[in-house]
């Protein structure tokens, strides 16, 4: 692959994580309502995050294999918080903070943390798609989850298949990548099947 086509994947990337999460959180403040979305699963969702943005760093990979993670990250902790104050549970918010931040300083402590740390990564995040997925298949109903949201999750989940065969080739990384654009492609569909079902009622 050229550098410049490279450079392409990245940028797009970026621009794509920049907003990735805003039609998600469009959709939960207009309808003041968390209906559809799985608290577990975006708990399990910030793990998988922190975990690999902690594993990126430590190794010393190149910054632009993973520039997008805090970002996402920023944005999740949003959408967190915006789903416990729907559902009156905005005080949980700061004990998932503390855990969180415990979790990011314990994570490197010693070497075979992060390394065990990062293959749990996979399952974590694995994981947190299918229950998304048993949550939409119970309710049949997608309510405020955003097809959108998940599709661009898709698309940059394939795009850092193709960055990471480029520069860094972890097979644990592009193991996790693979694995998660097979199922936001799955909670994509499902998401638009029940949005669809709902419409034709």
């Amino acid at each position: 692959m050229a550098p410049g086509l490279l450079d392409l994947v990245h940028l797009t990337t970026w621009a794509v994580c920049a907003v990735i999460k805003l039609p998600q959180l469009v959709a939960v403040l207009r309808a003041r309502s968390a209906s559809g979305l799985s608290v577990t699963s975006l708990l399990l969702e910030l793990a998988g995050f922190v975990v690999f943005l902690r594993y990126q760093i430590y190794y010393g990979y190149p910054l632009e294999t993973y520039l997008e993670y805090p970002i996402i990250i920023a944005q999740d902790a949003i959408l967190l918080f915006c789903i416990m104050h729907f559902s009156g549970k905005a005080k949980r918010a700061l004990f998932y903070a503390v855990v969180f931040w415990v979790g990011w300083y314990m994570l490197t402590l010693q070497k075979w943390i992060i390394d065990l740390a990062m293959n749990l990564c996979t399952f974590v995040s694995a994981a947190s798609k299918l229950v998304q997925l048993q949550h939409l298949w119970q309710t049949k109903d997608s309510g405020q989850a955003s097809a959108l949201t998940w599709g661009m999750s898709a698309y940059t989940c394939a795009a850092r298949i193709i960055t990471t065969v480029m520069t860094t080739n972890d097979l644990a990384v592009l193991i996790r990548f693979i694995i998660t654009l097979i199922l936001n492609i799955w909670v994509t569909a499902t998401i638009l099947h029940y949005s669809k079902n709902k419409k034709t009622d």
